[in-house]
């Protein structure tokens, strides 16, 4: 199956899995494949009672209310992605950006070994870009002990950095407070990385649209998606 023929069917899967289990679909899922990765691009996604929960300053509630749900629906997004690709999917990780109605899914496959070795995504001022991404990095947590970024196409850049977490999150983790840690996290990471848009828009020539961010505690690693514009 072409890769064209396989964005199309995993993103029609995508938004009639979230309208049968939210009661109110996307509006649109844009699906980029890209070698190890697979990239879901929600847009127009809020149900009349998140959008009430959310004018009363209840967004919190509304983010534990969605990870409750894909709790649920990782297994079965997951086996649907294995099934039309053919390959193993190995992480899989998943954000909101609420107030513009967005969302992200990202699929990580058997593939990433390979595709570290042979693959480089590099772009224009890589290094400026890693290096603002460090500064994300130590105004929110530490600076990262590796950190790595990818431009799977024009529209998508992805950051991958490891070994960021600081002793306070860690015995967080480790009482089991994952769920509060992250979703206080993504709101802190977020509003530090709105201050460093600008920056980030100059050294790559592109508007930033869009940004989300996910983590796998127990491996000690984050992904972050930026949406482009060029």
């Amino acid at each position: 199956m072409e890769i064209k023929k396989k964005e199309t069917e995993m993103s029609s899967f995508v938004g009639r899995v979230l309208r049968d289990n939210f009661g109110r679909g996307p509006g649109n899922v844009f699906c980029t494949f890209s070698t190890p990765f697979i990239v879901f691009h929600i847009s127009n996604f809020l149900s009349p009672m998140e959008k009430s929960l959310m004018m009363n300053d209840k967004a919190f509630f509304v983010h534990k209310t969605r990870d409750l749900m894909m709790e649920t629906l990782l297994l079965e997004i997951k086996s649907q992605i294995e099934l039309i690709t053919e390959k193993k999917v190995i992480e899989f990780y998943y954000d909101w950006n609420l107030e513009a109605k967005t969302g992200m899914f990202l699929a990580v496959t058997q593939d990433i070994e390979l595709a570290s070795e042979g693959q480089t995504n590099s772009y224009t001022n890589e290094e400026k870009v890693n290096q603002e991404m460090i500064q994300v990095s130590k105004e929110v947590e530490k600076p990262p002990g590796e950190i790595t970024s990818l431009m799977l196409n024009p529209r998508t850049l992805i950051f991958i950095r490891e070994k960021i977490l600081v002793p306070i999150e860690k015995e967080l983790i480790h009482f089991g407070c994952e769920e509060t840690l992250k979703i206080v996290k993504r709101n802190l990471e977020k509003r530090v990385l709105y201050l460093h848009v600008n920056n980030f828009e100059e050294y790559l020539n592109v508007r930033i649209t869009d940004y989300f961010v996910d983590w796998k505690f127990e491996e000690d690693k984050s992904y972050t998606i930026f949406m482009l514009k060029p």
